[in-house]
């Protein structure tokens, strides 16, 4: 590892690095080196990666491991959209400080879907953290990862690292052209239980007909009652920002998810939207999507000029 990824050059920069790594050795050496040149310059440092990589980056810190907050990715970003506001939110605990970040939001085994939002979160790091001091490094398994998914990480991250070798990426580009190419079609459901308009008077009735849907569903009491929640606040985005008006459909997804897809004239004027917490202060908005992100196991968004289509998914386990 060199200075070039762990430390700030000046007060401005951020730097947003991705490792790709072939084996736990070369990660453990790649974020291990990352860890303690952090914590020997007194910089804060969040490690929040899959499980089992965690142990080995403890095993590796030994005692300095103590002073390393961490986390677990497959909790933490189980829904991809609720990553940058963890990410966020520890930068904020240290004002005035480089914080020092170790991520992992793709791993072998992630939905096709949910590396597409966690490929979109990885381009809006870039935006978060533009004016802020500190290190996002990213960590990517080369062996298990598709060629695409590195692909799209030579795209989100200005900085690369490979054979311990780092370079500027010659594919990096900005984060708005990779959000419109993570703007797909969403596949079509192969049938829905439930399919209803609405408008400000009929909020009332999209809460009853969701709440009746998901009584017979796989999910828990409490994560019933959550997905209430976050259906009624994407409708209540549709009336305030929408147009007035939205369309719900209900279904159920693989492994008895839970899914419900609201459509509406809405803009998503800013693209960080629902992705850091608001201050209850705030007059911009955004409360109501950082709450679907924060219930929901998946969100799946897309913007289009002729409005906003946002699927919530929310599983048994």
């Amino acid at each position: 590892m060199t200075d070039t990824v762990t430390t700030c050059p000046d007060a401005e920069t951020f730097v947003h690095p991705a490792l790709f790594y072939r084996d736990l050795d070369e990660y453990v050496r790649g974020t291990g080196g990352f860890v303690r040149d952090a914590l020997a310059a007194d910089e804060p440092v969040l490690v929040a990666v899959p499980g089992p990589r965690l142990d080995a980056l403890r095993e590796e810190l030994g005692p300095d491991a103590a002073a390393v907050e961490f986390a677990d990715m497959t909790e933490l970003g189980r829904n991809p959209g609720r990553i940058l506001a963890a990410l966020q939110g520890f930068a904020d605990q240290h004002p005035g400080r480089a914080a020092r970040i170790v991520g992992e939001p793709i791993w072998a085994g992630r939905s096709p879907a949910e590396i597409l939002e966690a490929t979109r979160h990885e381009a809006l790091v870039n935006t978060a953290f533009t004016d802020r001091r500190g290190t996002v490094l990213c960590t990517y398994d080369a062996t298990a990862l598709p060629p695409r998914v590195l692909d799209d990480a030579r795209r989100t991250h200005p900085t690369l690292i490979e054979d311990s070798r780092v370079r500027a990426s010659s594919a990096y580009v900005r984060a708005e052209v990779v959000c419109a190419d993570c703007d797909l079609p969403l596949p079509q459901p192969p049938a829905t239980d439930v399919e209803l308009a609405y408008t400000g008077g009929r909020l009332g009735e999209v809460r009853e007909r969701t709440d009746a849907w998901v009584r017979d569903t796989k999910l828990t009491p409490l994560r019933r009652g959550d997905f209430v929640i976050a259906v009624n606040e994407a409708a209540a985005n549709s009336v305030a920002h929408g147009g007035g008006s939205g369309s719900l459909r209900l279904w159920t997804g693989d492994c008895g998810t839970a899914v419900a897809e609201i459509r509406d004239g809405g803009r998503l004027t800013n693209p960080l939207a629902g992705r850091r917490r608001p201050s209850p202060a705030s007059s911009d908005g955004g409360r109501g999507l950082w709450m679907i992100h924060q219930l929901c196991d998946l969100v799946e968004v897309r913007a289009h000029d002729t409005g906003l289509t946002l699927r919530l998914h929310i599983s048994p386990a």
